[in-house]
C-alpha cells in the first residue's frame, strides 16, 4: 500500500517523500497546503520556497544537531484549501510519515482542526498565515501546546486597519464586506469593527457571502445605500478583485480597504483599475531590502515573484530548523519546547513567541495601490 502512495503523490503533485520512519541522515519536516483550489497560487509558492530552502539547506551540507550534519526531506502534501482533507493529510504526517514537525497550512481554517490531532501526536506544526487566534488558543482559553504561528494574528491586524480607516485615512463610516463560512474573514471583520468603533467610527452596514459564489451586486448594493466612508473586505485576492470591479459597476467609488489576504500578483492582474487607490494590511514590505534576497532566489529559480506566503513560510521553516538546533534532537516534546523560546530575526521582521505561541510585537504594512502600474507602494510600520 505505502508504494501506491508513493506513486500517487509522485505523479499528482511531483512531492518528496512518501512515508516510512526518519532515515538515520535525514530530517522529515512535514508539509501541508493548497495545490489545487482557489488558494492554489500560494499554495504553490509555499510549496516551491519549502523545497528551495531544504535544497539550500542541503547543498550547504545539512543541519547541524548535536555534532551530526542530517539533510532536510520535505513531506508535502495537498490539503486542497478543505479542512477535512487537512485533518486527513495531518493524521498522514504524523502517524504514517512520521515527521519531526509540520510547516502550514496557511489557512485558518485548516489550520484550527488539526491543532488536536498535533498536540496528540506531540509534533510541533508552525503555521504560515494562518491568522485566527483560534490556532493556537483554544476558544476555552487554553493553549495548544504544539501549534506555532509566524504571522501576527487578526485581533492585531484588525486593529491596525481599523487604526489605518479612522486615524490614517479620516474614515468615520465603514461598511464590511465578508465571507461568512470563512473563520479567517469573520474574524478579521469582527476585530476590525471592536476596533473601529472603539477608536470613534460606526459600522453603518455589514453583509456577506458564502464561499464560491460570483455575483456580489445585490450586498454590495446593500453597502451603497448605506452611504459608508470606507468599505473593509476581509476576503481572499480572487475575491476581492470580483468584488471591486462589481462595485465599480454599481457605481460605489468609496476606498476599498483589506487584509493579509488581499496581496498577491495576480491581484492587480484580475482587478484592474477597479482598486486603484486602495489599502491593505501586509506582514512584510515585499519590495524591501530584507526580502530581497529570498526575492531574487525564488525569481532566478521558478522565473516568478515570490507571493506572499513564500516569505511567511520561508519564516516558519526557519522556526523550525532553528527549533531543532538548539534543542539538539529530533524528538517533538524537544523541538516544541524550543520553539517556545524562538527569538530571531526573519525575512518578515523580528520573532519572538509569547506565552500563547504567537510572535509578540510582530510589524504590519499598510500598503496602498497606486499608479498606472497598480505597484504597491506608500508603505509605513504600524507596530504593537
Amino acid at each position: 500500500m505505502r508504494a501506491l502512495v508513493c506513486i500517487v503523490l509522485v505523479v499528482a503533485l511531483a512531492l518528496v517523500g512518501c512515508g516510512g520512519a526518519q532515515k538515520s541522515d535525514t530530517i522529515k519536516i512535514g508539509w501541508l497546503g493548497p495545490q489545487t483550489g482557489d488558494s492554489a497560487l500560494w499554495g504553490q509558492a509555499e510549496y516551491n520556497t519549502v523545497k528551495m530552502m531544504a535544497d539550500d539547506y542541503n547543498t550547504a551540507g545539512g543541519i547541524d544537531v548535536g555534532g551530526k550534519k542530517y539533510k532536510v526531506e520535505i513531506v508535502a502534501y495537498d490539503d486542497k484549501g478543505d479542512s477535512t482533507e487537512a485533518v486527513n493529510v495531518a493524521k498522514r504526517l504524523t502517524s504514517q510519515d512520521k515527521v519531526v514537525a509540520v510547516v502550514g497550512p496557511q489557512g485558518s481554517g485548516e489550520a484550527i482542526p488539526i491543532a488536536p490531532i498535533m498536540n496528540d501526536a506531540k509534533i510541533p506544526c508552525v503555521a504560515s498565515t494562518a491568522t485566527n487566534p483560534k490556532v493556537t488558543v483554544t476558544e476555552n482559553g487554553t493553549v495548544n501546546p504544539y501549534m506555532f504561528r509566524a504571522c501576527f494574528t487578526d485581533p492585531y491586524q484588525g486593529k491596525v486597519a481599523a487604526y489605518a480607516a479612522y486615524e490614517k485615512l479620516g474614515k468615520r463610516k465603514a461598511a464590511i464586506f465578508m465571507t461568512i463560512d470563512d473563520p479567517y474573514s469573520t474574524g478579521l471583520a469582527q476585530y476590525f469593527k471592536e476596533s473601529f468603533e472603539k477608536l470613534g467610527g460606526k459600522v453603518v452596514e455589514q453583509v456577506s457571502y458564502t464561499s464560491g459564489e460570483k455575483e456580489f451586486r445585490a450586498p454590495l448594493t446593500k453597502i451603497k445605500a448605506a452611504n459608508p466612508d470606507i468599505i473593509f473586505i476581509p476576503a481572499y485576492y480572487n475575491d476581492v478583485a470580483l468584488a471591486s470591479k462589481q462595485a465599480r459597476d454599481l457605481g460605489i467609488k468609496q476606498v476599498l480597504l483589506g487584509g493579509d489576504g488581499w496581496p498577491s500578483d495576480n491581484l492587480v492582474q484580475l482587478a484592474g483599475n477597479s482598486l486603484e487607490g486602495c489599502f491593505f494590511i501586509n506582514h512584510l514590505d515585499m519590495d524591501g531590502d530584507a526580502a530581497k534576497p529570498m526575492r531574487d532566489e525564488y525569481m532566478a529559480k521558478y522565473q516568478k515573484k515570490a507571493e506572499l506566503n513564500s516569505y511567511m513560510v520561508h519564516d516558519s521553516l526557519l522556526m523550525v530548523i532553528d527549533a531543532i538546533q538548539r534543542a539538539k534532537s529530533l524528538k517533538g516534546e524537544d523541538i516544541q519546547k524550543a520553539l517556545t523560546s524562538t527569538d530571531l530575526e526573519g525575512i518578515t521582521g523580528h520573532i519572538k513567541i509569547g506565552p500563547q505561541n504567537d510572535p509578540v510585537g510582530k510589524t504590519a504594512w499598510l500598503i496602498k495601490i497606486v499608479g498606472p502600474d497598480m505597484k504597491f507602494q506608500d508603505k509605513f510600520a504600524a507596530a504593537d
